[in-house]
């Protein structure tokens, strides 16, 4: 307990007062806004036109327009190193993360695993009383640690998010995706129907349906 007791401390506990002040959970100052990520693979800021290029993006220009837009970002155009710099505004070097977690070397910067001192902004957010989902494509761990044998520590639940719903590596197969839903493996919750697109499974509308 870092915060000063603030109850009383008697002889008898009928005459005591107990204070759990130092134990609640933090809350968000009220009016805090939410924060979104949308991270998209293998584009840059010139293809988008709400940073001038030709690609018309109705729904995330009409978002670009209710937030904040950066234009000094440096990206690595690459997936591993970029995401990770995003997630907590660190050079993709200091990440460990100067290629995509499948080329990792063990060299300094070529780990594939971003130093805990590094800390996501999941994890900021998390000691500030927000509440952390992601979804989607994950790509921040070694392909040794992508395995319900391996450690969790670099999962998403293990840097700051509270709950996660996508595939933990740089690929997966659309129609029968290696789904994972918080620290384990799952089936994708229906099948695909080649004859029936409209109604079968595939893995950018489970992403999108979720709540």
């Amino acid at each position: 307990m870092t915060k000063q007791f603030n109850g009383k401390i008697a002889l008898d506990i009928r005459d005591s007062v107990p204070d759990w002040e130092p134990y609640a959970e933090p809350k968000a100052p009220k009016g805090s806004p939410n924060i979104l990520y949308i991270v998209i693979d293998d584009t840059g800021f010139g293809a988008w036109e709400m940073f001038g290029g030709k690609i018309k993006m109705p729904n995330l220009d009409r978002i670009a327009k209710k937030g904040l837009v950066y234009t000094n970002f440096h990206t690595t155009a690459l997936c591993s190193p970029t995401r990770s710099s995003l997630l907590n505004g660190r050079n993709a070097t200091s990440n460990g993360m100067s290629c995509i977690e499948e080329a990792t070397s063990g060299f300094p910067g070529n780990n594939g695993r971003i130093p805990f001192e590094n800390a996501l902004i999941p994890a900021v957010l998390g000691e500030r009383g927000y509440n952390t989902f992601a979804i989607g494509k994950w790509h921040l761990l070694p392909e040794e640690e992508a395995n319900m044998a391996a450690s969790k520590r670099n999962w998403p639940l293990g840097r700051g998010f509270e709950r996660y719903y996508g595939f933990l590596g740089g690929e997966t197969d659309q129609w029968y995706p290696d789904l994972v839903y918080d620290n384990h493996l799952i089936e994708p919750p229906y099948g695909p129907d080649m004859r029936d697109r409209e109604n079968g499974y595939h893995l950018s509308k489970d992403l999108v349906a979720i709540p």
